[in-house]
């Protein structure tokens, strides 16, 4: 019941994160939208999220992991339903808003089951597990935009249709985890590492730092990848959809079978390997120009590892504050990730500007250097990783 409940969780995880692709252009029509409305919108959601990723531990310390699951999970389908009958901006926004307050939940809840879970084969399951959240993230957009176009007596489900349908399946892993029970919900406040304590370990800010780095070359692919291919490269968008595919399924397949790796050479060596892996498969594609480009969907199975391996990292060095160690860190790692997001538009403008924004070639230039800070992200994730190996290693704490 347990592993039903938190694979079916990531499941529908990856599905609400990413079902709208499709759904944006639709939303934009319907509200008549612009750019910076749009863009208003996201900055929101991301703002939620973080949010909700303050509280959770808290939570979880109140109610425990359990009750603050269901009601992770029953956020997302409430918020399905309210966007679902939001006939304003105003209205569509505050339940877009909300359905990313339960994704942050959803986020710590699922970190802090893993943890406190899987005790053993700590780095494999935890990558098991975040697998199945990049197969769901593979196939949402293809599902959504199937589910947009089917009529249901007489009427087509369209986005917010599609977000009703989506976001009911958090029914699943509920009733799975209505029937689950976690032994370890209750831990002493004897046994708990004092937060304070924990801020002053040099190794939990390490890991702050790697995950930041790492989480931006990861999500930052979905973002510039396709823009890259078409804009430097000129390819169609079916062409440079299908390698952000390719980058997806390589991510999700390393996910789902390098796990065992991590507990065999340890979760330290790892995190150096594995961006150092993203790093050279990044910048080998941007240096090899167009025939090297499948690289850029290679650079998916060293990347896919980092998040995962810190989670399982966390879990063993801190197995009875992992709640409080996760939501820290993954906090501020979601405001480094929108910091470095913004980055790297500001690094493509920059170098436009510099070479020449009404040419051609200062576009490619601005792309090749937007995409370069990516795989710099990966690289700087690894020398981080090499230094925390070091320390770890001097002190007798490798794990």
């Amino acid at each position: 019941m347990q592993l039903a409940t938190i694979f079916l969780g990531f499941i529908v995880f990856g599905f609400s994160e990413n079902i709208k692709g499709p759904a944006i252009p639709r939303i934009q029509l319907d509200f008549m939208l612009n750019e910076s409305q749009l863009g208003t919108l996201l900055s929101l959601n991301a703002l939620g999220y973080l949010i909700a990723c303050s509280f959770t531990a808290f939570l979880t310390r109140l109610w425990g992991i359990k009750i603050v699951s269901i009601a992770a999970f029953g956020m997302m389908i409430l918020s399905g339903f309210c966007i679902y009958m939001s006939s304003s901006f105003p209205l569509f926004s505050s339940s877009y808003f909300l359905m990313y307050i339960g994704n942050g939940m959803l986020e710590i809840a699922l970190a802090i089951l893993g943890a406190r879970i899987f005790v053993r084969n700590t780095g494999t399951m935890m990558n098991l597990t975040h697998g199945f959240y990049g197969l769901s993230s593979t196939v949402a957009p293809l599902i959504a935009t199937g589910l947009m176009t089917v009529s249901v007596y007489g009427h087509v489900l369209d986005w917010r249709g599609m977000y009703v349908v989506m976001l009911s399946l958090s029914i699943l892993p509920i009733l799975f985890a209505l029937r689950s029970s976690f032994p370890s919900d209750e831990i002493s406040h004897e046994d708990r590492v004092p937060f304070k304590t924990l801020t002053r370990d040099p190794v939990l800010w390490y890991m702050v730092l790697i995950l930041s780095f790492g989480v931006v070359s990861e999500l930052a692919v979905g973002g510039w990848l396709v823009n890259f291919l078409e804009k430097a490269y000129e390819w169609e968008a079916v062409k440079a959809s299908g390698m952000l595919s390719a980058f997806f399924l390589c991510f999700a397949l390393a996910r789902l079978i390098l796990g065992p790796i991590t507990d065999k050479i340890g979760f330290n060596l790892s995190l150096i390997i594995f961006s150092g892996f993203s790093a050279i498969c990044t910048f080998g594609a941007i240096l090899g120009g167009e025939p090297l480009a499948f690289l850029f969907a290679a650079a998916g199975i060293g990347i896919a590892m980092i998040y995962p391996t810190v989670m399982a990292f966390i879990a063993k060095r801190y197995p009875n504050s992992s709640d409080t160690a996760i939501t820290f860190t993954v906090t501020l790692m979601g405001v480094g990730s929108v910091i470095g997001n913004y980055l790297i538009g500001g690094v493509i403008e920059l170098v436009k500007q510099w070479v020449g924004s009404d040419t051609q070639m200062g576009l490619i230039r601005g792309l090749q250097t937007g995409y370069g800070f990516i795989g710099l992200c990966a690289a700087i994730c690894a020398v981080y990783s090499f230094i925390l190996y070091r320390y770890l290693k001097k002190q007798k704490e490798l794990i």
